[in-house]
């Protein structure tokens, strides 16, 4: 063997020795090494939060407007999306017709008591004769049977001409309440029938409400709402779809009959005074309820919450070293921080930054603790 050969062999015998010593040295266990974190004091207070709830507007009366006669629409006297007043008039049918039946029940009627009054007079001679024995009582009976089919008649006629007058007024069609008409469904020369001939739609406008669901745990807040006989409640207010805030504060109004089987939530509504008709049926917004809680509550920043699969959790200091996770139960939010209802107990110190590197009984090293707020 040369001696290059033989220095070789023993580099290769001097760095395996090195490696078989640096893997015989203990190595520091992952867990052991402290996680810098940063923590917060769990601190009580009267909490003021705000509860949002997703609202649909809906408007306090609306209704179709449908022919109640037959005809040719002959009048259009409303603008497509216009306010009205009640009263007002907004579509004229054919009106020929109907005052031409007026007028024929209006004779009819005339007859009939005209024919009556002579049959009146007739039993009143004849009851007279009748006294003295001057004639049959036959003759009486027959004047008195046909006294009383031309009382019949002219009961008759009398409803036959209210019967015309009722068609020759919804000829006319008007305004049942003040509001906003949406665009017409006919025009001028239409044919129109009655009953099924849908002409507009009409809803009222100011006031206006927003309808909301409401979990059936909050039902007895939300009465007490509404029997607080406050007008306007200043904690309601409602965000616009494009994020604009609503400016007038509304009130609870009314609450529904039953709680919903399936979602356990029942409608709540609200109404808000709408004079530049800003609120339109059928729009999406967001309603914010003000709640101030009756007790101090539990009080810890929002970041120092995890949730994962539907359960929340924070890591709690329980000692000056050590973590343990724990299982809370959310109350309000408010801002940048959360009510907790269950898990955590005045004074002691949860986790609010360096989450991501702990596992239940890690050691951590406490930073500068945040300042509740």
């Amino acid at each position: 063997m040369n001696s290059n050969n033989i220095i070789i062999g023993l580099l290769i015998i001097g760095a395996s020795v090195v490696a078989s010593c640096r893997n015989n040295q203990p190595q520091q266990a992952p867990g052991q090494q402290a996680i810098a974190v940063t923590v917060a004091e769990v601190t009580e207070e009267s909490v003021v939060g705000v509860s949002d709830y997703p609202g649909t507007v809906v408007a306090l009366n609306e209704t179709e407007l449908r022919a109640e006669v037959s005809g040719y629409i002959t009048g259009i006297f409303v603008a497509d999306g216009a306010s009205v007043a009640k009263g007002q008039k907004l579509y004229e049918i054919d009106r020929t017709r109907y005052a031409a039946e007026v007028e024929q029940a209006e004779s009819s009627l005339a007859i009939a008591e005209a024919n009556l009054s002579r049959l009146k007079r007739d039993v009143e001679r004849y009851q007279k004769l009748a006294e003295q024995d001057a004639i049959a009582k036959q003759t009486l009976d027959y004047a008195e049977t046909d006294f009383n089919n031309a009382k019949a008649q002219t009961i008759a006629a009398r409803a036959a001409l209210t019967t015309a007058q009722t068609n020759l007024s919804r000829s006319i069609i008007i305004a049942p309440f003040s509001g906003t008409v949406g665009i017409s469904q006919v025009r001028m020369g239409a044919l129109v029938s009655a009953g099924t001939t849908l002409l507009n739609s009409i809803s009222s406008t100011n006031p206006i409400a927003v309808d909301f669901p409401v979990n059936e745990r909050d039902i007895p807040r939300f009465n007490a709402m509404r029997q607080s006989g406050t007008a306007r409640d200043s904690s309601i207010h409602i965000t616009l779809p494009g994020g604009q805030t609503y400016p007038y504060p509304g009130a609870i109004t009314a609450i529904d009959r039953a709680v919903d089987r399936n979602t356990g939530t029942i409608t709540v509504r609200a109404s808000f005074p709408n004079e530049a008709n800003t609120l339109l049926p059928g729009m999406n917004t967001t309603l914010h309820v003000s709640n101030q809680s009756e007790s101090n509550q539990l009080v810890i920043p929002y970041r120092a919450i995890m949730e994962q699969l539907g359960q929340t959790s924070v890591y709690v200091l329980t000692d000056s070293s050590t973590v343990e996770q724990r299982g809370v139960r959310l109350g309000l939010k408010v801002a940048d921080r959360v009510v907790i209802n269950e898990g955590v107990s005045k004074g002691e110190q949860v986790v609010t930054d360096g989450l991501i590197n702990l596992r239940p009984g890690a050691k951590v090293q406490v930073n500068q603790p945040a300042q509740s707020k």
